[in-house]
């Protein structure tokens, strides 16, 4: 779908994601991320871009695996995580939109739960590659998780973690070879729908993330 069909159809809030012929399983439970090793820090930094065009290749389980250790996993035996938050709050939930479905990133069981059988890449964004790329990383704030945090603190403090995250993501993929790039035009309230997020939740950003489009 255009970017003009999308936004036309946001303005009536018509967006909606596609249903899934195969949906997978309802809980993939992801191989043992690779934490060692990898491009030095300072050649992944020169390396870094943003890139638009994907390859519609879906990445392999082990790739996957490793990708959503190093946004947003486990790096501690205490619980802390890869990337740093207001009083370890946490309070960043990383979805992953695929065609077969949308999945909730579980850092602690390292393990994606399905919360969707639908294909919601298309709401992740106007943007017309984000409907055939393999995968829609979607940021979102759990505001129960900043209740110490003065309200109109919250959204910058879920922001700033969000943010590192994606900067970590940046990292992974230029290190591995792949294209990504964060973006914030979207319809948001379509998107929490798909999701079927709760009144406590937001949105914030969404990355793409895939192999890079050969000419």
């Amino acid at each position: 779908m255009n970017t003009l069909s999308k936004v036309a159809l946001g303005m009536i809030g018509q967006l909606r994601p596609r249903p899934v012929a195969d949906p997978t399983a309802d809980r993939i439970r992801l191989p043992p991320a690779q934490m060692h090793g990898g491009l030095p820090l300072l050649d992944a930094l020169g390396l870094r871009r943003s890139s638009r065009e994907f390859a519609g290749t879906e990445l392999p389980l082990p790739l996957l695996s490793t990708l959503l250790w190093a946004a947003w996993g486990v790096n501690r035996d205490e619980g802390g995580r890869t990337v740093p938050s207001a009083i370890n709050a946490q309070e960043v939930e990383l979805y992953v939109a695929m065609p077969g479905g949308a999945y909730l990133y579980e850092p602690e069981a390292h393990a994606l739960r399905r919360v969707t059988s639908t294909d919601v890449r298309r709401v992740t964004g106007y943007q017309d590659f984000v409907d055939s790329a393999p995968m829609d990383l979607v940021f979102v704030a759990d505001h129960r998780r900043l209740l110490l945090v003065p309200e109109q603190q919250r959204i910058r403090y879920a922001s700033a973690c969000a943010g590192a995250i994606a900067q970590n993501i940046y990292l992974f993929a230029a290190a591995n070879g792949l294209s990504t790039v964060i973006r914030a035009w979207m319809d948001r309230q379509a998107l929490a729908n798909a999701l079927g997020l709760g009144h406590d939740h937001e949105v914030l950003l969404a990355q793409t993330v895939g192999y890079p489009l050969l000419s």
